[in-house]
């Protein structure tokens, strides 16, 4: 149930995306809002204008835990850490933290659907998004897909209608302060990351877990369970339990499986066929398990295996997610510019067969890199380091030995560098990756702007560098 904000004050941290988003919704609402950011003003006319037509107060220039004093609610957006100062304040005073995620669960007022995972969260919930849209009629309403992809669904949860169906990507960020969970929970897998928000790799589980954690008895949990950090929630699972996985789906269990490279779903003892291994066409195995988790979310929803089918065909995958850019110099150039923790690189190496130039840095998140150094070691032909990172990936790569792979490796300061050193060794079918492993945020706003610079560098220099 939607909470009264009328006349209440509120603070939100961040003016990014979410925070721009919910500062909008509780200003409809007749909230008194006060919108705080560490940037001065001059850094945030864009996001002032956004809200020009809004009543809302700018507290920006740092973070004054004074300004929390006599709020009923702080809402912090998803890179604002909880040891913010205005949180720290407004925990002493017992005043709300919570985020546009908990209002957006409070208020809409249809079934919900909730993707989280360490990877394929994405890819899984465009999935989704696309059956839904193809297969609902008759079923749903309209039907809603945001979260962390695309605009923050609180935007339109006005519009929303008891018969719709809302679709989320849900990050740890986004959830670690939840308790509503959706009616329909997804977690994909749990490998270290964002462990420098989260301080431990305790703190990022507990954070995920929330998505089932919170559900009722009427809820459905979907666990991959080939993934130990996923499959070890199954305990807080307080409803249906469904499972996704290569692995053989044990007696007794429910869930999605393959069987001699053929998808299907067992519910109740029943075997469904899922009519979708012909019309994939994503590259790689941690692709084909996407498209599986996919399928058991869209059942879990009432979609049908023809709905699975229309929502999988034609689908090439998202931006910035093992995109083609185009082929230079006789290689295939890549862009995973949402490869933003090694796990994402690793699954992204996997992907391909043929000699390989990897791009890899960025800024660092406190992950370890050893495992990706050693597949590096064994398929990657030459890397290319750049950004905050490349150090702490050169000392994991440790000492190259002559004849051996890498057969080469250079570290450059800045991406478009890196494009440049990778475009010296490009050859005839080779491939070359941007896979970073580490966050966008050293050199650029997100991803989706070192991806698009990516793009953009290589099509220039193909064009220019003959």
């Amino acid at each position: 149930m939607a909470l009264n904000w009328r006349n209440k004050k509120v603070i939100i941290i961040g003016a990014a995306r979410q925070g721009l988003a919910l500062a909008r919704y509780l200003a409809l609402h007749n909230a008194q809002v006060t919108i705080n950011d560490r940037r001065p003003a001059v850094e945030l006319r864009d996001e002032m204008e956004a809200l020009a037509k809004f009543s809302v107060t700018w507290a920006v220039g740092g973070h004054d835990p004074q300004i929390a004093t006599g709020a009923q609610a702080v809402f912090v957006s998803g890179g604002v850490p909880l040891e913010n100062p205005i949180v720290r304040a407004a925990r002493q005073q017992g005043i709300l933290v919570s985020n546009d995620t908990q209002v957006f669960m409070q208020a809409v007022p249809c079934k919900t659907i909730g993707i989280t995972g360490s990877a394929g969260k994405t890819t899984t919930t465009t999935l989704v998004g696309r059956m839904a849209q193809v297969g609902s009629s008759g079923l749903y309403g309209r039907s809603w897909i945001g979260g962390n992809i695309g605009d923050p669904l609180i935007n339109y949860v006005d519009e929303m209608q008891p018969s719709d169906l809302a679709i989320m990507e849900i990050s740890s960020f986004q959830s670690e302060l939840l308790t509503n969970a959706p009616d329909v929970a997804a977690i994909l897998n749990i490998t270290p990351n964002h462990l420098d928000r989260h301080g431990t790799m305790e703190n990022y589980i507990a954070a995920k877990a929330n998505v089932v954690r919170h559900q009722t008895e009427s809820g459905i949990a979907i666990l991959g369970r080939d993934d130990p950090g996923a499959w070890g929630l199954a305990s807080e699972a307080r409803g249906k339990l469904f499972s996704f996985g290569f692995s053989s789906l044990h007696e007794g269990m429910d869930g999605a499986y393959l069987e001699d490279g053929l998808f299907f779903i067992r519910d109740h003892g029943q075997v469904i066929p899922l009519p979708v291994a012909d019309v994939i066409e994503l590259r790689g195995e941690h692709n084909r398990l996407n498209v599986l988790a996919a399928c058991m979310i869209a059942h879990a929803a009432g979609l049908s295996p023809e709905a699975m089918r229309e929502g999988i065909r034609g689908f090439r995958g998202v931006p910035h997610r093992l995109e083609f850019v185009r082929t230079w110099r006789g290689a295939q150039w890549y862009n995973d510019s949402m490869a933003s923790a090694p796990e994402r690189t690793i699954a992204a190496i996997r992907s391909f067969d043929g000699p390989l130039i990897l791009l890899l840095g960025g800024r660092d998140k406190d992950l370890p890199w050893e495992d990706l150094a050693k597949l590096v070691h064994q398929r990657v032909d030459h890397v290319v380091l750049f950004g905050e990172a490349a150090g702490k990936i050169e000392a994991a790569l440790g000492v190259r030995i002559p004849g051996n792979r890498p057969f080469s490796q250079v570290r450059v300061n800045t991406l478009k560098e890196a494009v440049l050193a990778a475009s010296r060794v490009a050859q005839p079918g080779f491939v070359v990756l941007l896979s970073p492993g580490g966050t966008s945020f050293d050199e650029f706003k997100d991803f989706a702007e070192r991806g698009e610079r990516f793009t953009e560098w290589v099509l220039e220099f193909s064009e220019t560098l003959r």
